[in-house]
C-alpha cells in the first residue's frame, strides 16, 4: 500500500512539471534529500528514479528555457574543474573497487550543483529551490524533533524515515545541516512570496526551527552541538542589544540543561574530556595517518582512500569506582588501542586524502570564495533603497551563515561531497550571476534609451 501511495505521489508532481520544466530541477531535489525510493519497497526502488528526473530536468531546459539570461561565474568553472579532478583521481586509486562506490553519487552530486546556476534565471526560481531543500530537510528534521520529545533518541539510535544511517539520515550529517538550514528557515517566513509572511508561517517556521535545534539533542551528535554555538555566535552580528542577546542565550541554555536528558550531557562532556575518548583520539591518529599518506599521494589518493590506514595510539583510562569487581577498565593508565580502515571524520582531511593537494585547494576556493561572494551581495544590497530588492541582502547573510556552519561543522564530519551542501553552493552561484545579470540589464537599459533620443533628434 505505502509504494502505491509514493507512486502516486511521485507520479502526480511528474505530470504537473510536464507543464512547468523547472519543476522537474525541484522533483530532483527532493528525490536527492528525501530519497523517496529508499522508502519504497519494490516499486520506486526498481527503476533509476533520480536519473529519470535529472534528464527530464536537462530535457525541460534544453527546450523550455531561454538561454540568454544564462550567467556562468569562476566558481561555476571551478565545480566542473573538481568534478574532472575527481574522475581522474577515481582512475588512479589506491582503492580501485572501492572507489566506485563513492564515485557512483559524487559525480551526481557534482552535476546538479553546476546545473542548478543554469536553471536559476529568476526570482521566483531562486525562492522555490529554498523552499524545496528546507521542506524536504524538514522531512527528516521534524520526524527526529518529534521522536526526540518523545524520548526515542540516542547516539546512533535516533532513526528518522527509515532505518538507514547513510547521507541525510545518519546521526552528525544531519546535525549539521538542521542547524545549517535555521538561516533559510528564518529568511523564508520573513521574505517568502510563495508562502507569504503571517501567522501561520511564521508559527511552522518557529516550530521549525525548534525542531533544528531539538535533532543534535535526539542523535546526541557533538558536531550538532558546535554548529549551534557557531549559529549563535553568527546572529550575534545583526542583533541590535547585543549584551541582552547573551545574557538570554545564557539563561536560555542553563535552563534547557536540566531538561536533556543525562546521555546527551555525558556525551557533551567529552567534548572537554577528550583525552578519554577513544573517538576523538581516532580522529586525530587518522589525521596525522593522512598527512602522512598525502606526502606520497600528492595529487590524492581517490575515493575510500582512508581503507589504506592503520592507526595506533594510547588513550588514557579511569576506573570506575562505582563498577563492579572485575569490570573494565580495572585501573587507571594509558592503553593501546590498534585500528584500522576508519574514515577521516574531517571533510578537510577527506580532500586532502582523497583529491590531494589539488582537490583541496579547490574545493577550499569554492566555499571560501561562497563565503566572500555573499558577504559582497550583502553589503552591495544592504544599501539599496528599492523595495523590490530588500529580498536580497538577507538571503545572502542566510546563505552565507548556512556555508559557515558547514565549514565549522565539517571539521569533525566527513561531508566534503554531501548534495545538499552542493545544492547550495549551486544556488549561491545562482543568486550571484542572476544579480550580476540584473544589474547589467540595469546599467544598459539608460544607455540605450539615450542613444535612441539622440538618434531621434538628429533626424529632426
Amino acid at each position: 500500500m505505502r509504494d502505491l501511495i509514493f507512486v502516486a505521489y511521485v507520479g502526480a508532481i511528474l505530470l504537473l512539471a510536464f507543464n512547468r520544466p523547472f519543476i522537474f530541477t525541484l522533483i530532483y531535489a527532493y528525490i536527492d534529500i528525501c530519497s523517496p525510493q529508499r522508502l519504497s519497497y519494490f516499486m520506486l526502488n526498481s527503476i533509476p528514479l533520480s536519473l529519470i528526473v535529472f534528464a527530464l530536468a536537462v530535457l525541460g531546459f534544453l527546450v523550455s528555457d531561454d538561454k540568454k539570461n544564462v550567467r556562468l561565474s569562476p566558481r561555476w568553472a571551478l565545480l566542473v574543474f573538481l568534478l574532472i579532478y575527481c574522475g581522474y583521481t577515481t582512475t588512479v586509486a589506491v582503492e580501485p573497487v572501492a572507489v566506485w562506490e563513492k564515485w557512483d553519487w559524487v559525480w551526481k552530486a557534482l552535476v546538479f550543483a553546476a546545473f542548478l546556476p543554469l536553471t536559476l534565471t529568476t526570482k521566483l526560481r531562486i525562492e522555490a529551490l529554498v523552499l524545496t531543500m528546507v521542506l524536504c530537510a524538514s522531512a527528516l528534521i521534524v520526524t527526529g524533533g518529534i521522536k526526540t520529545m518523545a524520548g526515542g533518541g540516542g547516539y546512533g539510535l535516533l532513526v528518522l524515515l527509515i532505518d538507514d544511517y547513510s547521507g541525510l539520515f545518519e546521526g552528525s550529517i544531519i546535525s549539521c545541516v538542521a542547524i545549517a538550514v535555521i538561516p533559510l528557515i528564518l529568511w523564508l517566513s520573513k521574505h517568502g512570496t510563495i508562502f507569504k509572511p503571517e501567522w501561520r508561517v511564521t508559527a511552522y517556521a518557529a516550530a521549525l526551527v525548534f525542531a533544528c535545534l531539538l535533532i543534535p539533542v535526539g542523535t546526541q551528535a557533538r558536531t550538532g552541538i558546535i554548529c549551534i554555538a557557531v549559529l549563535g555566535i553568527l546572529m550575534l552580528r545583526f542583533v541590535r542589544y547585543r549584551m541582552l542577546y547573551l545574557g538570554g542565550a545564557a539563561l536560555l541554555g542553563l535552563a534547557a540543561i536540566p531538561l536533556l536528558p543525562q546521555s546527551f550531557t555525558e556525551r557533551a562532556d567529552t567534548i572537554k574530556n577528550y583525552k578519554q575518548d577513544e573517538s576523538a583520539f581516532t580522529r586525530i591518529a587518522v589525521w596525522k595517518w593522512t598527512w602522512e599518506f598525502a606526502k606520497d599521494h600528492p595529487l590524492g589518493g581517490g575515493f575510500n582512500s582512508y581503507r589504506q590506514n592503520k592507526i595506533v595510539y594510547d588513550i588514557e583510562q579511569k576506573a570506575d569506582p562505582d563498577a563492579p569487581a572485575g569490570a573494565y577498565p580495572a585501573e587507571t593508565g594509558p592503553k593501546q588501542v590498534v585500528d584500522e580502515s576508519r574514515a577521516f571524520h574531517s571533510s578537510y582531511f577527506e580532500m586532502l586524502g582523497e583529491q590531494g593537494y589539488p582537490g583541496l585547494i579547490v574545493w577550499l576556493i569554492i566555499h571560501i570564495g561562497g563565503v566572500w561572494r555573499m558577504e559582497f551581495l550583502a553589503r552591495l544590497y544592504r544599501k539599496r533603497a528599492r523595495d523590490d530588492e530588500a529580498w536580497v541582502a538577507p538571503l545572502a547573510t542566510a546563505l552565507q551563515n548556512a556555508q559557515i556552519i558547514y565549514l565549522v561543522g565539517s571539521l569533525f564530519v566527513g561531508i566534503a561531497f554531501q548534495p545538499f551542501v552542493y545544492m547550495l553552493i549551486g544556488l549561491q552561484i545562482g543568486l550571484d550571476t542572476y544579480l550580476a545579470r540584473r544589474r547589467k540589464e540595469a546599467a544598459w537599459r539608460p544607455i540605450k534609451k539615450q542613444r535612441i533620443k539622440t538618434a531621434s533628434t538628429a533626424v529632426v
